[in-house]
């Protein structure tokens, strides 16, 4: 038998999988946690005793809304780190800017649409691994059917506990701050039938029992069931209130008042002063107010996401925001964060939110009207080996909105863009990246015998020896979009390879996260083209790096034909009977896709 009937017979295997085989297959092997994370340990420590509130917490900008990168924030405060929205790629942007996994275990989601849930589960594949013990979920009803849908291809999350808080759920608190969720609701009609034809005469409930394995049969059932068509969509609000920080202990007063400063003493006193309780030394009384500086109050932030027009009446007019609107510096929100379109921030209503908030409240803006650069990485590595072979290694272009954004009071999102919330509220733009190419290729030429090698390279392409193209010849053409990294890194990317069959078709070989932004990097405002021609996806097995950047392209390919005008068609999609297991239950209780796969 020869390599290509070797091959067929290796694939045959792994498409035939069942459910439970393609389950062990895929689980990533569990890292045994030696001993407790380190933070973990000084947390239990910091818990047991005195508690003073965060001294240094900020907001800052993980994926500015872009269309290539989603909309995400990271709070860090001394005691926590927590992340609002975990779209595809997100682990990789964190990674690259050392914004450390091992120490979230919090994450707060707006929707449940695959742009705020695409990159879940690798996060939580890699806090397992690094040994997280717990991890806490905040957001929409579906976030438990997605958790349970997940395991088809991630496997058990052995080691790592987690829980879902619903938006019904008590308020939450630790030491850093308090969280309310405020849900809003849309009245206008639940999601699209299920019985909605696809372009081609083949409808959903035929497309499921044509394409479905019979191991989706032994799903649990309240997995496959599909949401009441009633149940309005949903988005969630965050109110997020930091606490107040204990005033500090003054020590020439507490000398004055006779306190045993600078011994072993003033420990136990000092404990007491600061939990607001007096304390008698020789005799004398001493109340927290003679030896402690005031409190300092804690601020409030909110994250908002309002997605279409649909939303803006129930959102704008919940009886949540209500003390924030009323113009009293006590109750004043410092930042608000707008997870939201242009169109609907061009909205007389939601314009006129905003502003109720006062001008002491700051406003942040996520949404596809920024042009700020991520993956930064990608851009310095690729204009440096494009000195080495520019038809190899093209310059990535420079990506900018389609229009211009409106003149919406507000501060526009950028990559790492900070606001600090404590010690002193100000943005902070040190960190935001920037896309300096020439610095990139200074440094690259800086390199010892750079120059030289890169002169011998050039003089051997030119030479007779390099086989030149016959005519005309580019099909087909090779797109490597990643390098086969089980995980997202700096320089890295997973499973993704893209085919130029013929000038007009084209297929994609394993679909790993952050595909889609692979591609908006690579082709810029030609995306949209590219992706009208995609006729087939071949998955090679169900582990998550090879098949989690699916969901998206198929999305954004819908988009891109009803942009360009084209008719819809669905895409061909090859892959192991469990694959579509995975996709019937993410269809059935989150988002409806399956009209996107034939």
């Amino acid at each position: 038998m020869g390599f290509s009937g070797l091959l067929w017979r290796r694939l045959s295997r792994v498409l035939a999988m069942s459910q439970a085989e393609a389950r062990a297959f895929s689980a990533r092997k569990t890292k045994v946690a030696k001993e407790p994370l380190r933070h973990i340990k000084n947390r239990a420590k910091q818990e047991a005793g005195d508690r003073h509130g965060p001294a240094v917490v900020y907001v800052q900008v993980v994926a500015a809304g872009s269309r290539d990168a989603g909309a995400s924030v990271y709070l860090f405060s001394d005691h926590r780190r927590y992340l609002f929205n975990c779209g595809e790629g997100v682990q990789r942007l964190m990674h690259e800017n050392k914004m450390k996994l091992s120490r979230l275990d919090n994450i707060f989601i707006t929707r449940m649409d695959w742009a705020n849930v695409g990159g879940l589960s690798g996060v939580l594949l890699t806090l397992r691994d690094v040994g997280l013990p717990n991890c806490v979920i905040s957001g929409p009803p579906q976030l438990k059917q997605f958790l349970q849908a997940i395991k088809i291809y991630c496997g058990p999350m052995d080691g790592l506990s987690v829980d879902v808080r619903p938006y019904t759920g008590p308020l939450y608190s630790d030491e850093t701050m308090s969280v309310t969720q405020v849900p809003t609701f849309t009245s206008n009609g639940p999601l699209p039938s299920l019985s909605q034809q696809c372009e081609g005469g083949e409808s959903h409930s035929e497309l499921r029992q044509g394409r479905t394995s019979p191991d989706v049969m032994h799903i649990p059932r309240d997995l496959r069931k599909r949401f009441s068509k009633g149940s309005p969509p949903c988005v969630i609000s965050y109110i997020c209130k930091l606490h107040d920080r204990k005033g500090h202990f003054l020590v020439l007063k507490a000398k004055e008042m006779g306190l045993p400063v600078g011994t072993k003493e003033i420990g136990p006193i000092i404990t007491e002063l600061k939990a607001n309780k007096s304390v008698t030394y020789n005799g004398k009384e001493v109340s927290p107010s003679d030896v402690l500086s005031p409190d300092i109050p804690g601020p409030t932030f909110i994250v908002v996401e309002c997605p279409s027009e649909d939303f803006i009446t129930p959102l704008t007019e919940n009886v949540a925001w209500k003390r924030y609107l009323e113009g009293k510096e006590e109750a004043s929100a410092a930042l608000v964060i707008h997870m939201t379109p242009e169109h609907v921030l061009n909205h007389t209503t939601y314009r006129q939110w905003m502003e109720r908030f006062g001008p002491g409240t700051e406003h942040l803006l996520l949404n596809e009207h920024t042009s700020t650069v991520h993956n930064l990485s990608s851009y310095k590595v690729q204009s440096q080996l494009h000195l080495i072979h520019p038809d190899i290694f093209p310059q990535l272009p420079q990506i900018r909105p389609r229009d211009e954004a409106s003149e919406v009071p507000g501060v526009r999102a950028e990559c790492l863009l900070k606001y600090q919330l404590r010690p002193k509220m100000e943005w902070q733009r040190d960190q935001v990246t920037q896309n300096h190419t020439c610095a990139f290729v200074k440094e690259a030429m800086e390199l010892p015998n750079f120059r030289t090698a890169l002169e011998e390279c050039q003089s051997l392409l030119k030479s007779d020896d390099v086989p030149a193209k016959e005519g005309n010849a580019q099909y087909p053409e090779v797109v490597f979009l990643g390098t086969g990294s089980a995980i997202p890194m700096k320089t890295r990317n997973v499973s993704c390879t893209l085919v130029h069959v013929s000038p007009s078709a084209l297929m994609l070989l394993d679909c790993g996260e952050g595909t889609f932004g692979q591609l908006h990097r690579h082709y810029g405002d030609r995306v949209d083209d590219i992706l009208s021609q995609l006729s087939a996806v071949f998955v090679s097995h169900i582990h998550a790096d090879h098949h989690t950047g699916l969901l998206r392209v198929l999305l954004e390919r819908e988009r891109a034909l009803a942009s360009l005008g084209k008719p819809f068609t669905p895409v061909l999609v090859v892959g192991p009977t469990v694959l579509m297991s995975w996709l019937n239950l993410y269809h059935d209780n989150c988002q409806e896709v399956l009209h996107n796969i034939r």
